[in-house]
Formats: C-alpha cells, structure tokens, sequence
C-alpha cells in the first residue's frame, strides 16, 4: 500500500475518534478506578513504598533512591497544589495526565493497551505483567515514568537529563536531585525526625511574629519567627535535610538555607557564623549544629550589631514554579516540646 494513502488512512482514523477524545478528557481531574471496581484509599505505608522501588529498580537499573525521590517530589507538589493534582494509584503519589499516558492524538484517553499507547506515543507502558497499562496500577505508573527517564541513561548526568526531558522544569531537577541524595546518605524513607533550631538547655525566648511589618530595604512582611538568644548560643538544623544556601544576603546576613524532603525550604538568618566544614550540598540531620547566633544582616557583607542577637527563623513551602512563607511558631512550639521529652527521658534513663 503507498504511503501517502497509510498516512491518509491514520489521519481519518485520528478524526472520527475526535469525539471520543473530546468525552474522555471530562475525566482528566478524577483518579482511575482500580481493577475492582472500588476506589482505593492511598495508603503512605513507608515499607510497602521501599519494596515498590526496589522491586522496580531491579527492573529498570534505576537506583531505588532515586525513584524514590521522583514519587517524593510529586508527592510534595500535590499537597502543595491540592485542588490541581489528584493522585490515581494507591501508593505512587506520581500524577500523569491522560494525554501523556495514553497519547495526544489517541481518540480513547482511557486507552490501556500497551501496544495502542506505544502507537500514539504515550508514556504508559505495562510494568505489572498484565498486559495493560494503568495509571491507577503502582507498578505500571511508576514503571512508565521511570522507562522515559531511564531512556536517558543510567549515570548521574543521564538522570538530570532524563527529569529534564520529563518535566521541563529546571526546579523539579534539582529538587528531585536533592532527595535522592538525602536517600542515598540515610538508606531510608522515614526521615520524619524533626529538632528545635537552640539547644532548649539554652537561654532563649520567641513568639508569633510572622507577617508583621518590616521596614529597612523597603515596606515588607516578616517571613518567620524570631528566637531571641546570646551571641554565640548553637544553631541547629531542624531536619534531615540538603544545604541549598550558605552566604550572605543583604537582609538576612549570615544565612542558610536547608532543603528537606517534604519540600520544606528552612531557612536562618543572622547568624555570627556558620560550622567550619559545612558548604552547600551537604547533607545534615536534626540537631546537627550549622552554626551560631548573631546579629548579622542590614547591610553590606560583614555588617552587625544593627538589632539584638537572634535567629530569624523561616520556612517555605514549593509548589513547584513558586515558594511561599507560612508561619513557623506551630512547628517550633512542637519541635520544643518534642525536645523537652527527649531530654526528660534521657534524664530518667541515666
């Protein structure tokens, strides 16, 4: 048959599945049905997760870490963007929409055949044996998302490219970077610890201080809590967590910043210096000192003494183009308080 008329006959096909193309996308916001028939409740079980990646790892020759931190960003960025992103499987938290599944031109959007999918140049492969590729299926989700990121290669380089070319997005890269290491170091998902920023032996007060006005650089909100101290107390990372940040800033002074795997950007600022041997791309745990209290800030490099020592303590939440502040004090009161019955324990078992 000539190709000219192959190529007329596909376009036809493509044409009169138009309708059913345009009726399937109403489903695009509602998650999959399982094979049931019933929805299922997505489940955060850590350990059913990690045998979900190394499973999958074994097949695909991608690290475990690193599907791992892949499922963990998207994990993030729905509940960042709640009314956006729905998630179809139970365990895998990745969200692929029916056109990348299925394929842009594929007049059934609920398409599940591998072989039809493959056809219009969808993403969505069979990774359970089943012979059908199911976005509400863990296995085929993540096996489909982490086939078109292997495809770039196995090393290092070859996966920045690979989540280059998957999500476009210079951010989700580094991001989803930034967790596998944090995997990799610890070997573990459940990274949940969390550590007050002083040590709570320590002389310190603080309040709710969050979006109250700021004047020097010009009118703005305050963006955390401050936690008032002596020059010199510890400063402490208050989670497991990647240095993203470490220098000067004109408002801050001293500063830096910590990426954690929930996403959560934590931030110091005003500190008289920083741990010796810390520098960015290092990874911390909780309670692990970064650095001490000062009062630096409000002006060029160097500058001090402008305002009573303390640390400014911040955090930021990324939904996946932008960060946004929310208040710290719920989160520090707890961590304090979490704290305080570590060392009473202590105390009682020595």
């Amino acid at each position: 048959m000539p190709r000219p008329f192959v190529l007329l006959v596909f376009v036809l096909i493509a044409a009169i599945g138009c309708g059913s193309f345009i009726s399937s996308t109403a489903a695009y916001n509602k998650p999959a049905s399982s094979t049931d028939g019933k929805s299922k409740k997505p489940e955060n079980n850590d350990a059913d997760r990690r045998i979900l990646y190394d499973k999958m790892s074994a097949v695909t020759g991608i690290p475990w870490y690193r599907l791992a931190a892949i499922d963990q960003y998207e994990r993030t960025i729905t509940i960042a963007n709640p009314k956006k992103r729905e998630r179809s499987a139970p365990v895998v938290s990745i969200v692929v929409e029916p056109p990348q599944w299925a394929g842009m031109l594929n007049p059934d959007m609920s398409d599940n055949n591998p072989k039809s999918i493959r056809l219009f140049n969808g993403i969505g492969r069979d990774g359970s044996g089943d012979n059908r590729a199911e976005r509400n299926n863990d296995f085929d989700l993540l096996y489909s998302v982490a086939t078109f990121i292997g495809s770039y290669g196995v090393q290092e380089e070859d996966f920045a490219n690979g989540l280059w070319n998957y999500y476009q997005n210079s951010r989700a890269v580094q991001r989803i970077r930034q967790f596998a290491k944090i995997y990799e170091r610890f070997d573990q998902l459940n990274l949940k610890d969390r550590a007050f920023p002083l040590p709570i032996q320590s002389i310190y007060s603080y309040r709710s201080t969050f979006g109250m006005g700021r004047h020097y650089g010009g009118y703005r909100i305050h963006e955390g809590t401050d936690i008032f101290a002596r020059h010199g107390v510890p400063v402490r990372s208050t989670c497991y967590g990647v240095v993203e940040i470490k220098g000067w800033n004109r408002y801050g002074g001293w500063r830096i910043g910590i990426r954690d795997t929930d996403n959560l950007y934590h931030y110091y600022a005003h500190l008289s210096g920083f741990q010796k041997d810390l520098k960015e791309g290092d990874i911390v745990s909780p309670g692990q000192v970064i650095g001490w209290v000062g009062s630096s800030g409000y002006g060029k490099p160097g500058t001090q003494g402008k305002f009573p020592p303390h640390l400014h303590f911040g955090i930021y939440r990324d939904r996946g183009l932008i960060e946004y502040a929310f208040d710290p004090y719920p989160s520090l009161k707890q961590w304090e308080s979490t704290d305080h019955r570590k060392l009473r324990k202590n105390k009682k078992s020595s």
